[in-house]
């Protein structure tokens, strides 16, 4: 009932738009026939909704995964919420999610955009669109990064010097305790705007960290209660503050991103493409040389292309770095046997991404950080593309699928230990590397991240770098037990505020 209060509370303290909307919600529940009609076929089952409100009452809006979890439990992998008068169905556990992304993946493929992502990327760009639009933009986007070195030598160079440049940051502070955040952000974003713009940025570049900051700050935001009613209830609560606050960043980082993207405009060279805007910005003119029709290469997808993949190359990786160090301090015994292998394999010269296969347990422990952080734990909502009989229910084409990423990477039919950090998940009886099915974190099918490469490439490089280099801990009078390893509340899963420190091993 505290959430019943809460939405209460959001329009008695804003009595000017009371009585709207309570008309607004008469006119809703007089046109809303979605709890009462039933589709053909045996439709997923659910928890019983009210009117308007829908399964409100029942989700945690802070963790809306955890209550989905729950409810799996009772209904099973394949059941239906409604967010509102919103249907959503929820899909669970490792096979129901691989079954509906890869095997199914043209029905389920279709991106569901919520009212607060259109407000922010207006149907452009990659993560929030789909059709043609969409298409386009991912080919090029996929195909561009692949040519700037994702998964290869050039890319390898990239990280390498930037792990540097981290290494530095973390030694001015002398082994005393702070907060990993900014640097390490920082770092994974200079990676793909040296991709994007074809360079880096200073640490200290004002502009570079308001962007940095913004982008972080929105994903966060947007994963808060209030945006969540905004999403059920964009017509009633638009004014919200958070709302606000994810328009004036947007608004501010377009005007960052056309400033970056005019700069290089005018250095452009057609035959040389220094980044994936100068790539662009050469196609763009070459189809409006040749009169194309109906060309996707404008300015919106431009912009939005460039903002999307700043966003989600910086937030994840860095979110997925943080939390291997701070496994690292809470779990010392680890840590131990990462370097002791480090030492063993590489000695004291640089790390290469051909030493992975040589460092079984490190690799071992990204790999179990990813699935432990559980970084994206609702993935990105779905929508059906058609009609489509699943698992033997009806699910109408149109329909809002949230692939419950965290229940596969805790499918307790799929790892012996899902809820423990336990690097023995990903390494047979010999201590050799094995591979699982159910880690899933970049998700499947066609919305798969299309960066996997990049991220894995940069968390092996980034992470061994620093363990190479530093010891993790505690701050002073901190033990490992009290490290708190409670996700803060946002879109993704970022580690509870907290300091350590990087003392240096040489």
């Amino acid at each position: 009932m505290a959430l019943l209060g809460d939405f209460v509370f959001f329009f008695f303290s804003n009595p000017t738009t009371l009585f709207g909307a309570l008309a607004a919600l008469l006119i809703l529940h007089l046109v809303s026939s979605r709890f009462t009609s039933k589709e053909m076929g045996k439709e997923p089952p659910g928890p019983r909704p009210l009117p308007l409100l829908g399964n409100l009452l029942q989700l945690d809006l802070k963790r809306p995964y955890k209550t989905l979890c729950e409810l799996s439990k009772k209904y099973g992998s394949v059941f239906t919420v409604y967010l509102g008068t919103k249907r959503v169905v929820v899909l669970a556990g490792y096979k129901a999610v691989k079954e509906a992304l890869v095997s199914n993946a043209e029905e389920f493929g279709d991106r569901d955009v919520a009212p607060v992502f259109y407000d922010m990327n207006q149907g452009h760009g990659i993560l929030f669109a789909n059709g043609e639009s969409w298409k386009a933009m991912r080919r090029f986007a996929l195909t561009t990064l692949r040519d700037f070195g994702m998964g290869k030598r050039v890319a390898e160079e990239k990280i390498s010097e930037e792990c540097r440049y981290l290494s530095q940051m973390f030694e001015k502070h002398e082994g005393k305790p702070f907060d990993t955040t900014c640097p390490v952000n920082y770092a994974t974003s200079n990676i793909i705007s040296s991709i994007v713009y074809g360079s880096r940025f200073e640490y200290d570049d004002p502009r570079f960290k308001n962007m940095v900051r913004r982008a972080n700050e929105t994903i966060r935001v947007t994963g808060s209660a209030s945006i969540q009613l905004y999403n059920m209830f964009p017509r009633l609560v638009g004014w919200i503050k958070n709302r606000q606050l994810i328009l004036k960043n947007v608004e501010m980082t377009i005007r960052d991103v056309k400033d970056l993207i005019k700069q290089l405009k005018e250095t452009l060279n057609p035959h040389t493409c220094r980044g994936l805007v100068d790539c662009f910005l050469i196609r763009k003119q070459k189809e409006e040389d040749s009169c194309v029709m109906d060309t996707h290469y404008n300015e919106e997808n431009l912009i939005f292309t460039v903002t999307n993949l700043f966003a989600a190359g910086t937030d994840t990786t860095a979110t997925t770095l943080r939390w291997g160090l701070l496994l690292m301090a809470k779990y010392p015994h680890i840590q131990d046997q990462v370097q002791e292998e480090l030492s063993r394999v590489l000695g004291s010269r640089p790390v290469r991404v051909e030493d992975r296969k040589n460092m079984p347990y490190t690799d071992a422990v990204i790999h179990e950080t990813q699935r432990l952080a559980n970084i994206v734990p609702m993935s990105i909502p779905h929508r059906t593309s058609r009609d489509i009989t699943f698992q033997g229910y009806f699910i109408k084409e149109g329909t809002t699928v949230f692939p419950l990423l965290t229940s596969v990477l805790s499918d307790e039919s799929e790892w012996e230990s899902p809820h423990t950090f336990n690097p023995s998940h990903f390494l047979d009886g010999e201590g050799k590397f094995i591979r699982r099915d159910a880690f899933m974190p970049f998700s499947a099918g066609r919305r798969v991240c299309l960066g996997e490469s990049l991220a894995k490439m940069e968390l092996f490089l980034f992470f061994t770098s620093l363990l190479q280099r530093f010891r993790f801990t505690p701050p002073p009078g901190v033990t490992e037990d009290e490290l708190d390893l409670t996700a803060a509340v946002g879109f993704t899963l970022t580690p509870s505020p907290h300091e350590l420190c990087a003392v240096s091993r040489h």
